[in-house]
This record gives structure tokens, C-alpha cells and sequence, in this order.
């Protein structure tokens, strides 16, 4: 018996999270407590100004960043539940792109309509895959129950959340959650088509 790197991109991203978690201390906890660190993993207001070069790669590598442990467990236990199974049934070359694009619209959408919050996380992530993951049984013409239910207890849950006052991003989560809408019935419906070409 010997261990497999069994999904590499689930695998890369969660592994990332971690030293990243480890070394901005955002928890305090962590070895390094710099701002300029932190600023690397985050994106929003005062983060942003397109003409600093900066600001560029933050909108990707937001979602490696994460406020400590307890949120960076909470994202990364459901990544690596469904993550592995999707990146099997897509490949791990279209998972990564799926990964990378929700990273980038929910960053450019965080920034467009509340400038004067931070974002970090994977939480928009993990919607995209539970949204994906709903819909992997999708056939032309018919829409999944289970993907109605997620929406109506995954989505419907953080819009009623999002008049509260705490400090979960629910926006990114129904971007997130969109995102893996459109890849699942896009993607999926475009696998089905060359199956019966």
C-alpha cells in the first residue's frame, strides 16, 4: 500500500490554503503577522486600485486565503469530500479552470458592487462544487431535483443570511453557487451532446 496524489488539483489547492493559513497568522497564531502578507490573500477595499500590479493576482489568490483554522477547515472539509469526485468526472485540467474563472468573477464582483469589503476565502469555491455536484446527472431538457434542492437550502440559506450581520461573505457564496450552475449544465449538457455525436 502506498499513498496516492489522487486528485492533484483538490489536493494542490488545499495544501496552498494551508501554508498560506499558517504563515499570514490571520488568527494571530500563525508564525508571520504582517498586513502586507495578509493584503496578498485578500481582495476589496483599500486592496484595490487597478493601477497597482498588485491588485491583479489578488483576485485570484483570495481564495487562498483565510481569516484562521476553524474557517479554513470549515471551507477546505467540504472541498475535499466532493472536490476528488469532481475532478474525476471533468478532469482535472476543467476543474482548475472552473476553480480559477469562479475565483476571478466573484473578486471583480465583490469589488464592483461592495467596494468597502474584504473578501477572502474558498467559500465561493466550495458553492461552485456543491452546485456542480448537484447536477451531474443532468440530461437535456430536464433539470435535476437534487439541483433544486441545493439551490432552494444552499442558496436560498445564504440569501436569508445575507441580512444579517456577520462577517460571511454570502455574496460570494450565490456567486460561487451560480458559477457552478452554469459550468454544470454548460459542461454537462456538452458532454452528453458528444456522447451522442
Amino acid at each position: 500500500m502506498r499513498l496516492q496524489y489522487n486528485s492533484p488539483v483538490i489536493l494542490t489547492f488545499t495544501i496552498l490554503a494551508a501554508i498560506v493559513t499558517f504563515f499570514t497568522g490571520m488568527d494571530a497564531t500563525g508564525p508571520i503577522s504582517s498586513d502586507s502578507l495578509q493584503s496578498w490573500f485578500a481582495v476589496g477595499s483599500p486592496l484595490v486600485s487597478f493601477s497597482n500590479p498588485l491588485t491583479w493576482p489578488r483576485l485570484f489568490t483570495h481564495v487562498l486565503g483565510h481569516a484562521g483554522w476553524e474557517h479554513y477547515v470549515g471551507n477546505f472539509m467540504l472541498i475535499l469530500l466532493i472536490g476528488p469526485i469532481l475532478e474525476e468526472k471533468y478532469g482535472s485540467k476543467d476543474l482548475l479552470l472552473m476553480i480559477v474563472f469562479t475565483a476571478f468573477i466573484t473578486s471583480i464582483l465583490q469589488i464592483v458592487i461592495f467596494p468597502n469589503q474584504v473578501l477572502l476565502g474558498a467559500s465561493g469555491i466550495v458553492f461552485m462544487l456543491i452546485i456542480l455536484g448537484s447536477i451531474t446527472n443532468y440530461q437535456a431538457g430536464k433539470i435535476p431535483v437534487t439541483f433544486i434542492l441545493v439551490m432552494v437550502l444552499y442558496v436560498g440559506k445564504e440569501i436569508y443570511s445575507s441580512f444579517g450581520a456577520d462577517q460571511v461573505s454570502q455574496f460570494a457564496h450565490i456567486i460561487g453557487g451560480i458559477c457552478g450552475a452554469i459550468f454544470g449544465f454548460v459542461i454537462e449538457g456538452g458532454m452528453k451532446k458528444k456522447k451522442k455525436a
